[in-house]
C-alpha cells in the first residue's frame, strides 16, 4: 500500500493512536506496538515534559519507532490552544500539532470558528496544523484554505465508540477537499475502522476503542488489520450495489434437461 503524507513525514502506518486512559504506562507501550502505528499523539497538557526519576510517558514512548504528534486537547479557546501548540513546539522539538478547540464540555464537540481562527495563525507560524473538526464539509474546505495538512472529521462524539454516525458527510468532506481526510474520534471496533477506510478516509485516529477494551494489546492488533483491509478494499474497488440478485455463476453456457435428452438421443443411436 502507498504512505500516508503529513507534512513532511510519509507513514507507511494509516492508524495513529492516542495514549491516554491505559490502566499502566507499559500496557500502553504494548499495545500501541501491537497496533503498528508510526504516529502517536500526546496531549500536551496532561503530560509531564520535566523528564524525573520515575518514567513517565515520553519514557514509554522513546523504545517505540513513532513520530510523536502533540495535541492540544483540554483547550476551548483559540488563545489557549495556540499557546499549548508552542509549548509543544519548544518542548518536543516539533512543528506537528494536532489542535483541538473544545466548545462544549459535554460533548466535546469542537468549536470551528476559533478552530479555524487558531488554524490560519499556527500555519503562519510554521505548525503542520491537523485540525479536529466536526462532520462538515464546508468547515472542512475552510480548514484546506487556511492551510491545514489535513483535515479530521469526527465520526462520532469522542469516546463514544459510536462508530461513523453520518457516512455521507465523511463522503461529502471526501469530495470537498484534496487533502488527507483522517477519521477521529468515535471508533468503537475494528469493523468502524474498516468502514472509515473503505469510504476512503485517508487514515483513523483513535485511542479510547483501543485503550478501553478489555485487551488493548489485542484490540490494537484488530485495529492493525481493519485499517489494513479497510485500504485494501478501497483500493480494489468494490462492486457496485444491485437492486436485484446477479448469479455467481451465469447462465450462458449452461446446458438445458432438454439439450441434455437431445445428446443422449444421439448417442444411443450412433
Amino acid at each position: 500500500m502507498d504512505g500516508l503524507q503529513i507534512g513532511g513525514h510519509v507513514l507507511r502506518s494509516r492508524l495513529i493512536v492516542g495514549t491516554g486512559k491505559y490502566a499502566s504506562l507499559e500496557l500502553m507501550r504494548q499495545a500501541i506496538a501491537a497496533s503498528g502505528a508510526e504516529m502517536v499523539t500526546v496531549a500536551i497538557r496532561r503530560i509531564n515534559l520535566k523528564r524525573g526519576r520515575e518514567k513517565g510517558i515520553l519514557d514509554y514512548l522513546d523504545s517505540l519507532p513513532i513520530t510523536l504528534l502533540p495535541n492540544t486537547a483540554a483547550c476551548y479557546t483559540a488563545e489557549q490552544a495556540i499557546r499549548t501548540a508552542m509549548l509543544a513546539r519548544e518542548a518536543l522539538s516539533s512543528n506537528l500539532i494536532k489542535l483541538e478547540v473544545i466548545g462544549d464540555a459535554k460533548t466535546l464537540l469542537p468549536d470551528t470558528p476559533a478552530l479555524l481562527e487558531a488554524t490560519r495563525l499556527l500555519v503562519k507560524e510554521g505548525f503542520v496544523v491537523m485540525p479536529y473538526t466536526n462532520d462538515d464539509p464546508i468547515m472542512a474546505k475552510r480548514l484546506q484554505d487556511a492551510g491545514a495538512a489535513c483535515v479530521m472529521p469526527l465520526a462520532a462524539p469522542i469516546g463514544s465508540g459510536q462508530g461513523i454516525l453520518n457516512p455521507l458527510n465523511i463522503r461529502f468532506i471526501l469530495d470537498a477537499v484534496s487533502i488527507p481526510v483522517i477519521v477521529d474520534a468515535g471508533v468503537g471496533t475494528a469493523s468502524d475502522a474498516t468502514v472509515a477506510m473503505e469510504l476512503g478516509a485517508a487514515g483513523v485516529l483513535m485511542n479510547t476503542a483501543i485503550a478501553g477494551a478489555q485487551d488493548p494489546v489485542k484490540m490494537a492488533s484488530a485495529m492493525r488489520l481493519a485499517v489494513e483491509a479497510g485500504r485494501l478494499a478501497y483500493e480494489s474497488g468494490r462492486i457496485p450495489k444491485q437492486l436485484f440478485a446477479s448469479a455467481s455463476s451465469p447462465l450462458q453456457g449452461i446446458v438445458t434437461g432438454k439439450e441434455n435428452k437431445a445428446v443422449a438421443s444421439a448417442a444411443s443411436n450412433s
